[in-house]
């Protein structure tokens, strides 16, 4: 469903590339690609030489890269960022890149995801004289590899700050010696590596490698540092890989359908997703229809299970703008309506399955079903393809409390009265594991299942800072 009418959102999408002249302009095409990950803001830093430039806004990719803008920008590798915010991490400050300056050379630097200890390590470097700029995570990172510096290389300062973090994270650092490319340790938020020719590229979803012309490699490895130069590509490790966790809201909701994360596509996921939620259940309709756009795949496999025709029964005005992305409840309310639109002659006299991908505070979905039934469906199953929501996420997904979550401490009775549905079903935990084709054990599964098992795969709360940390806090 509309992640900007449920407030359910990703923190960003990432893109880099290096050796190629177009940079800036691959990367602008790169940010489109990713423009779903996130719309309030985005930036490019560019290297040319020795010199970093970067430029940067709120705004949508094509507004903030209006006219001429990326003329400006020259140079032979990039970095750049969509954003979406919390309430608390809106303003231009905020926007990345960000760009750090010092007498030892200049870094830029790109992130997506959530650093768990990103508060402790704040307090422990201001008492040693750091002063923050952002209330941005990534600012931690500048601020720890500056602290590493002494002696040691680059790459050495960089792999023992990354060492430190903790929580999910994504990283794309452009620094004087080349385009450095981090994953945290599980390998909780996505990012692939590509080739443009004799160029690198990476980014959060394959479907900005489609958009450019570059050819898949493979995903960057959980506890991977990346280091790529003009002489090639470095790989190596700043941390032992833990059980590999990619967020499961990837599969179900964030990433685009024409993406491939950790080798399995999304949208064959999500319809298979459908169609084992057809096997789980058995039900009596007439139509069924998906709310646009991420619940299509999972309604087409539903029907072809279930034998069951799809339908447009909902269609998406594509033409609202990013202005409505609002933080209170009553404005995600009133714009259902200006989001979706029933389609009459589909639904009408018809006993209708709504298939969506997950349900949030549940207003929406109220509201969705209270007009299928106004335009005429006698009857409104609702169907989600992925099992229901009842912790909070710490990793960069915007539920930070499980009150939020209309599924915490509510039966299925409960949730099914409160949005007006004949029925309501989730997919179970195994069949949605089943589906991804994954590993029957949800402890190696591959995937991250805490916010629908409340089993977290790292710490979820700041740890005290370790003795060997404070190496370089001191």
């Amino acid at each position: 469903m509309l992640a900007e009418l449920r407030g359910l959102n990703e923190e960003c999408g990432v893109f880099g590339i290096w050796g190629h002249a177009d940079a800036a302009q691959l990367a602008y095409y790169g940010l489109h690609a990713l423009q779903h990950r996130g719309q309030e803001g985005a930036g490019i830093a560019v290297k040319d030489g020795s010199k970093i430039q970067v430029l940067k806004g709120e705004g949508l990719v094509n507004e903030v890269f209006s006219g001429d803008k990326l003329h400006d920008l020259k140079g032979t590798s990039a970095i750049g960022q969509v954003r979406y915010t919390t309430e608390n991490g809106r303003g231009i400050e905020n926007v990345q890149p960000l760009v750090f300056r010092s007498m030892t050379g200049t870094m830029a630097i790109a992130h997506n995801g959530n650093l768990i200890n990103a508060k402790d390590l704040k307090e422990h470097l201001e008492k040693q004289g750091s002063i923050f700029q952002t209330t941005s995570d990534t600012e931690v990172l500048a601020h720890l590899i500056k602290r590493s510096s002494g002696s040691l290389n680059q790459r050495d300062r960089v792999k023992k700050a990354l060492s430190i973090l903790k929580g999910a994270f994504a990283f794309v650092l452009l620094t004087d010696e080349g385009l450095m490319v981090a994953q945290d340790p599980n390998g909780l938020r996505p990012l692939s590596l590509g080739k443009l020719g004799d160029a690198w590229v990476v980014s959060s979803e394959t479907c900005a490698f489609d958009l450019i012309g570059a050819t898949p490699i493979r995903s960057v490895e959980p506890g991977e540092l990346i280091t790529i130069t003009d002489s090639g590509l470095h790989s190596e490790r700043f941390a032992p890989a833990a059980d590999r966790a990619i967020c499961s809201m990837e599969y179900v909701y964030f990433s685009r359908p024409d993406s491939d994360i950790d080798g399995i596509n999304i949208h064959m996921a999500r319809k298979r997703c459908g169609k084992q939620l057809a096997r789980e259940m058995k039900i009596d309709a007439d139509v069924v229809t998906g709310v646009p756009d991420s619940s299509i795949s999972a309604a087409i496999g539903f029907s072809e299970e279930s034998g069951i025709p799809y339908e447009l029964g909902l269609i998406k005005n594509r033409y609202v703008g990013r202005t409505f992305i609002q933080p209170s409840q009553e404005l995600r309310e009133k714009g259902v309506k200006m989001k979706l639109s029933p389609v009459h002659q589909v639904v009408n006299g018809k006993r209708v399955v709504m298939v969506d991908d997950s349900i949030v505070r549940g207003t929406t979905s109220k509201r969705i079903v209270k007009m299928l039934k106004e335009a005429g469906a006698t009857e409104v199953h609702v169907v989600i393809a992925a099992p229901p929501l009842v912790n909070p996420c710490f990793y960069g997904v915007d539920i930070s409390s499980d009150s939020e979550l209309i599924a915490t401490g509510r039966s299925m009775a409960d949730i099914q009265s409160i949005i007006g549905a004949d029925s309501l079903t989730f997919l179970s935990v195994e069949g949605m594991l089943d589906a991804m084709g994954r590993s029957a054990s949800m402890k190696n599964c591959g995937q991250c299942l805490a916010c629908f098992t409340g089993e977290y795969p790292t710490d979820i709360y700041a740890d005290t800072v370790l003795p060997y940390e404070k190496e370089i806090l001191r």
